[in-house]
């Protein structure tokens, strides 16, 4: 610990939450009708969008019809991007689009992709660089990262819309509250987060990939080819080696700036080259790093404020808003101790750099890990696969709680409500009166869609996993891993905890670029996506056709410490005990087993 790295902690939480009630407050202005500084130049744009479209802005929905029209778009959106995926070498325009000619991605990485970037998850089997045309990262992916992550903030704002009203049916018009989310928040914020990525060196060009001469060239062997480029093996079967002179480098460029302020901002998190933010192009300086990482928690934190405000209830959100910073803050903090303790596998040395970014050390690789999981981003700068066991545990922690510490836009907000939910329904069962949550009774039908919102993408997590564990019912799932053991655990845990809960984030060292993966994290993606939005939207129907009650003796306060500390409490204990023994199978066996000098 030094210095700087202090000061830099400090400027990144300092600013997140100093912006929190300036950026809120303009999104509740958005999503209210209020008048902002950007109406004159865009509302023109709004009221031109439902003139073309057929959207009559006054038509209010039912949270039945709200859902359908979440799961029409993204339906639709999933199909034209798988297609322009599997046929993006069959496009026009290849010269342009495709200038490194690219062939079209596999059915099942295609289904994988497709439902990860209009889910908002943007887990990636692949290296963006090597197998996505220009047009299927800008036109296909970077577009479905705007629309996907307005989508979950629109369902947030119908939340907070209907919990306010009473005696209604209505909760919003799904249309409206997309369209504002893209045109006032989205592409806006987007542009702003662009310009400083461009001018510390990110790449913003459609020019072709670039040949650049080694300083230092060298020879390497590699597989023989015949002329047909069919790999050559000898009589033996193995691959015939020929030394290969290699004096120059491709060095990928693309339109990279703009494609990563929106993957920051609007916890996309997918890549445009395969090692995310450890690439130097998407992450150039130090300071770009920061703008970056400060990119990941401005808007999650902004929608808790914005909810408050649309909810009526202010000392509510700072309420929830302490819970998730301080559980978030908590995993840093421990991931950050963990990785700096010796490792006795490799003679206690220190500071462990192996699969950290190198540029910008521990402190840095921890912070941006843990930020990326309680954040919902899935964006990385160092493999979590390197990780010291129990520091690999707090980014997995993180999405398993469900993704929820500030967690995805919208998504974090509506996924914390079960918990908070849940809360209330102990706190009333412990005084013996009937729950209420901002002047609402709840009932049966709000507890059991709670328990469905918490409980099914963990099923959608454990259930695969274990399946894949298994290797005579899925023979090929085991080929996959780069280590045996817990760890090789934790890598699956890992990758089914971050489908279901749509963070997107890899712990490295499984290929999942195999038909099992890609289908079954596919199928965990879209559970964990729609599951938790249909809960959220039935509770909310439910709560805005009931009247309001006013707060009586017995009615629990929302915004004290100890409703904080009953909710703190009510997160770490249901998620211990869906995943306690999972872990100890995987994280917690695997640092008891190094300190004893065993490694996987």
């Amino acid at each position: 610990m030094n210095t700087n790295e202090i000061i830099q902690i400090i400027l990144f939480f300092g600013l997140g939450i100093a912006l929190t009630p300036i950026v809120g407050r303009f999104m509740a202005k958005v999503f209210t009708g209020e008048k902002t500084f950007l109406h004159p130049v865009l509302q023109p744009v709004e009221n031109l969008v439902y003139k073309l479209t057929g959207i009559d802005p006054t038509e209010e929905m039912t949270w039945l019809k709200y859902l359908w029209a979440v799961v029409i778009m993204t339906v639709v959106g999933c199909v034209s991007l798988f297609a322009i995926m599997f046929w993006q070498d069959k496009l026009p325009f290849q010269a342009f689009f495709n200038p490194q000619g690219l062939p079209g991605l596999s059915w099942h990485l295609a289904f994988n992709t497709a439902w990860s970037f209009t889910c908002n998850a943007d887990w990636q089997s692949y290296s963006g660089e090597g197998v996505m045309s220009y047009f299927t990262q800008t036109v296909g992916l970077s577009v479905h990262q705007f629309i996907s992550g307005a989508a979950g903030l629109a369902v947030l704002v119908a939340v907070g819309r209907a919990l306010k009203r009473a005696s209604v049916k209505s909760i919003g018009n799904f249309w409206v509250d997309l369209t504002r989310a893209i045109l006032y928040i989205v592409i806006p914020f987007s542009i702003l987060w662009a310009i400083p990525l461009a001018w510390q060196g990110c790449p913003q060009t459609w020019k072709p990939y670039v040949n650049a001469s080694l300083v230092e060239p060298y020879t390497g062997q590699v597989q023989k080819t015949d002329d047909k480029g069919n790999p050559v093996n000898g009589a033996d079967g193995k691959p015939v080696m020929i030394d290969q002179k290699v004096d120059t480098q491709v060095l990928p460029v693309g339109p990279v700036a703009s494609f990563e302020s929106c993957k920051q901002l609007f916890t996309n998190g997918g890549g445009w080259y395969g090692v995310n933010s450890a690439h130097p192009y998407e992450n150039p300086t130090p300071l770009s790093d920061f703008w970056e990482m400060l990119a990941i928690i401005v808007v999650p934190m902004a929608q808790v404020f914005m909810f408050g405000l649309l909810v009526g209830n202010k000392k509510h959100a700072w309420c929830i808003f302490s819970v998730m910073l301080t559980l978030y803050m908590f995993s840093f903090v421990f991931c950050w101790w963990a990785e700096s303790q010796p490792n006795p596998v490799v003679h206690n040395i220190h500071p462990l750099m192996e699969g950290k970014e190198q540029r910008f050390g521990v402190m840095n690789s921890t912070l941006w890990a843990t930020s990326c999981t309680a954040i919902d981003n899935g964006s990385v700068n160092s493999m979590h696969d390197s990780y010291m066991p129990l520091a690999g545990l707090m980014p997995m922690w993180n999405i398993l709680v469900g993704e929820m510490l500030f967690g995805g836009i919208g998504c974090g907000m509506y996924c914390m409500l079960f918990h908070i939910l849940i809360t209330v329904f102990i706190a009333g069962l412990m005084i013996g009166r009937t729950p209420e949550y901002l002047g609402k009774k709840l009932d049966a039908w709000v507890a059991t869609w709670a328990v469905i919102g918490v409980l099914v993408p963990n099923a959608a997590c454990l259930i695969p996993a274990a399946m894949s564990c298994m290797p005579k019912l899925v023979p090929t799932a085991a080929a996959s891993l780069a280590n045996g053991g817990p760890h090789g655990l934790s890598e699956i845990l890992y990758a089914f905890g971050e489908a279901a809960n749509n963070n997107g984030s890899a712990f490295a060292g499984l290929n999942a670029n195999v038909p099992w993966y890609d289908v079954a994290l596919g199928v965990a993606i879209i559970i964990g996506r729609f599951a938790p939005i249909a809960a959220a939207l039935a509770i909310v129907g439910r709560l805005a056709s009931k009247k309001t009650v006013e707060a009586g003796a017995g009615t629990l306060p929302t915004h004290g410490w100890t409703f904080g500390l009953v909710l703190t409490g009510v997160i770490i204990i249901v998620a211990a005990l869906t995943f306690f023994p999972a872990l100890c199978l995987g994280p917690l066996v695997e640092h008891g087993l190094m300190l004893a000098g065993r490694t996987f």
